[in-house]
């Protein structure tokens, strides 16, 4: 892994995962279902500093976004076993364009926004085109959750040859020891750093 000391701003980006309102919001989704978590909601202000800097040094900012695509009818298209685990998700739920869909106002706007359908970023859409197309080597990846989402854009940039930093506490899940073991699980194949460790080391580039 190439260490982030030597990374070129300009040619980084910091990457969340499903930092939006259908999860974080008390009228999303997930909120009106009472699936909320004290680590979760605290992410968007430990990464809007890290977002500013990067930004001042010219780097960029993508937000990848779970997204459940409408079908004829306006039915969620749902995955068997997301429906099995998040019964209460239905019509108008993470509807592409909604407010549901959308990055949390701490945050708001992204540069680049990805519509994911899975865990992953990386799968089926359009992020490693934007990433070429911006000149982006390098990223910073946060959001939710550890071992779902975060884990698998991790692997699957390791995959790819991309380094990438995680954000030990700009990721979360919705039960802290579960958070802890996937750390330890993903220190072969990302660098790992606080967010205080994160924005010193960005604040400190040229």
């Amino acid at each position: 892994m190439n260490e982030p000391t030597n990374w070129d701003p300009v040619r980084t980006a910091i990457l969340t995962i499903d930092l939006q309102n259908d999860f974080l919001h008390p009228e999303g989704a997930y909120g009106r279902a009472g699936q909320r978590a004290d680590a979760i909601a605290a992410l968007p202000a430990r990464i809007a500093p890290l977002v500013k800097a990067l930004r001042a040094r010219g780097g960029h900012y993508i937000s990848a976004q779970f997204t459940l695509v409408p079908d004829a009818h306006g039915e969620p298209l749902i995955a068997p076993h997301l429906k099995k685990l998040r019964p209460f998700l239905g019509k108008a739920d993470f509807a592409p364009g909604s407010f549901g869909n959308t990055l949390v106002d701490e945050l708001f706007p992204a540069d680049f926004v990805v519509e994911k359908v899975a865990y992953s970023a990386f799968y089926q859409t359009r992020l490693e085109y934007i990433m070429r197309a911006v000149g982006i080597d390098n990223l910073i990846v946060g959001g939710i959750v550890t071992n779902g989402g975060v884990a698998s854009t991790l692997r699957d940039a390791h995959l790819r040859n991309i380094d990438t930093v995680l954000l030990t506490d700009g990721s979360a899940a919705f039960k802290d020891d579960v958070h802890q073991a996937t750390l330890l699980s993903l220190e072969t194949v990302t660098c790992q750093m606080s967010c205080k460790d994160a924005l010193a080391w960005l604040e400190a580039l040229s």
